[in-house]
């Protein structure tokens, strides 16, 4: 089997925006504390952060990660992270059936993102709370002293402001589950007030507003519609949510889900422009695909917790979903989709970044290690930036329930003229079949093949351990050539794979 590619140097998608590799800490389960937090672990430092954990996030080299949520933001106090840990309150997180100690709040998270070598988004509560406290909390953060706020984060240990420019309007403020649930209206109008609030202090913010949780909304896409048309000249991005999940156990359709992502991007996309042609404005407004993942593995086990059966305990066990080889594939996928749509898609948060449906587990006072979602994430984030190529791709295909012809070949191609190199990142959703790939390289002086790695596993169930890392892990590949201006591959049936070409 044979698929045919060009890959024209001056047939470009657009300049992909760092931030699409972001990630995501909600205080649930076992992400913040026992995750990134544990300061009785042998590698913590003297904030009591995981250094184990942190040296993996440094590997991934997240720009941007989402806190504190999430469902848990909408019921959430702030101002209960700051100040003396010994004064802080524990309070019940409704969206969980949990307690918070608020042992860890902004200065402890702004800490940890400074040693990772990240940058913080942070989410205002417009479920339970409003306008006012979203100023308070911006003034906090952000203020460098004389006022209320801003001297009460001074005398709390921290003289210079944080300085945080994205700052996300609530969330999933769609959902009936959400505390403070809102319809298109009510939170559109709570939306622009806020963000006219937040604008008055710095005119130079990244506002994010609440788009569809997901493509099955009820309310999707007049949603959209709706806040956009309350919101535009207000806000710089508007968040969609999507999970991923093969719960009846059907690979081939699993693998075509990323055709509904598109269709779903493509549509708000869509929504923005009718927006802006009616607003009659020059502003524009991006996506921020602010949660994606997947996530179903847990459900089952979650359910006690989640339907309050033990009470209201502090960081259990949530979300853990154990990632197998198959889920390797699907954020590839997934990736892959981000970058074919990067001239929309500026940000984008994997969900999450450790223990609750995430590519770091770890063990409580044990080791931490990679799940086997690691690595597609691993391999786009450090080699996916540059220039997104609109790719012509001539592939077999299969009819799947997203798609009329489902490609078996999938792939995504970054020029990244910094280092003069061209990458490329390719799934095989064939089951059986080995698939040759000839990529004609349009435009480009190729040199040779630097970098080839290869995902594959006999089993799709095949998962990683804290005993056993690396069952499933890339290795070397081999037969990767560039010849007469074309780059020559083969993808071993259900495969991963990673290729760079030095130019």
């Amino acid at each position: 089997m044979k698929a045919s590619v060009v890959a024209n140097k001056d047939f470009t998608v657009g300049k992909i925006d760092n931030r699409v590799y972001g990630a995501f800490l909600e205080h649930l389960g076992r992400a913040i504390y026992e995750g990134i937090y544990e300061p009785d672990h042998a590698s913590a430092d003297q904030n009591g952060m995981r250094g184990d954990v942190a040296k993996l996030v440094k590997d991934l080299n997240v720009p941007v990660v989402r806190y504190p949520g999430g469902n848990f933001v909408s019921a959430y106090n702030w101002e209960d992270g700051v100040g003396p840990r010994e004064e802080r309150p524990t309070r019940l997180d409704l969206a969980w059936h949990t307690s918070d100690s608020n042992a860890v709040g902004v200065h402890e998270f702004a800490d940890w993102c400074d040693s990772v070598g990240t940058e913080m988004m942070l989410a205002v509560n417009l479920g339970s709370r409003g306008v006012d406290d979203a100023r308070n909390f911006l003034e906090y953060v952000n203020h460098p002293g004389g006022s209320y706020w801003s001297d009460l984060r001074i005398k709390n240990g921290r003289k210079e402001p944080f300085n945080v420019k994205m700052w996300c309007l609530g969330n999933e403020m769609d959902g009936p589950w959400q505390v403070g649930h809102k319809d298109a209206d009510e939170y559109g109008k709570l939306a622009a007030n806020t963000a006219r609030a937040m604008r008055m202090f710095d005119s130079e913010l990244e506002l994010i507003v609440c788009g569809s949780s997901n493509a099955d909304m009820a309310s999707y896409p007049d949603w959209e519609r709706i806040v956009l048309e309350h919101t535009y000249e207000h806000v710089d991005h508007i968040s969609l949510h999507m999970y991923f999940a093969n719960r009846d156990k059907d690979t081939p359709n699993y693998l075509a889900l990323n055709h509904k992502l598109e269709r779903y991007i493509e549509t708000v996309a869509a929504t923005i422009k009718q927006v802006k042609s009616k607003k009659r404005t020059k502003h524009d407004v991006y996506i921020s695909f602010d949660e994606w993942n997947v996530w179903y593995h847990s459900n089952k086990q979650d359910r006690e917790i989640l339907d309050g059966g033990n009470g209201w305990p502090h960081a259990p066990g949530l979300l853990e979903d154990i990632y197998n080889f198959e889920d390797v594939l699907q954020v590839g996928l997934v990736l892959n989709s981000f970058i074919r749509h990067s001239d929309v898609v500026k940000i984008a948060c994997i969900a999450q970044l450790v223990n609750v449906i995430a590519p770091i587990m770890t063990e409580k006072g044990g080791p931490a290690w990679k799940q086997t979602i690691y690595y597609p994430y691993y391999f786009a984030s450090v080699y996916g930036r540059g220039t997104a190529l609109n790719l012509l791709v001539n592939s077999p295909g299969y009819e799947s329930n997203h798609e009329d012809n489902t490609p078996f070949v999938d792939l995504s191609s970054v020029h990244n003229e910094d280092d003069g190199t061209l990458s490329f990142f390719l799934v095989n959703r064939h089951g059986t079949e080995s698939i040759e790939v000839d990529i004609d390289l349009q435009g480009f002086a190729a040199g040779e093949v630097i970098d080839h790695q290869v995902m594959t596993h006999s089993r799709l169930d095949a998962v990683n351990t804290a005993k056993n890392q690396s069952e499933v892990a890339p290795r070397k590949g081999e037969g990767a050539k560039v010849a007469d201006g074309s780059l020559r591959l083969t993808l071993p049936p259900y495969s991963y794979q990673m290729v760079r070409v030095k130019l």
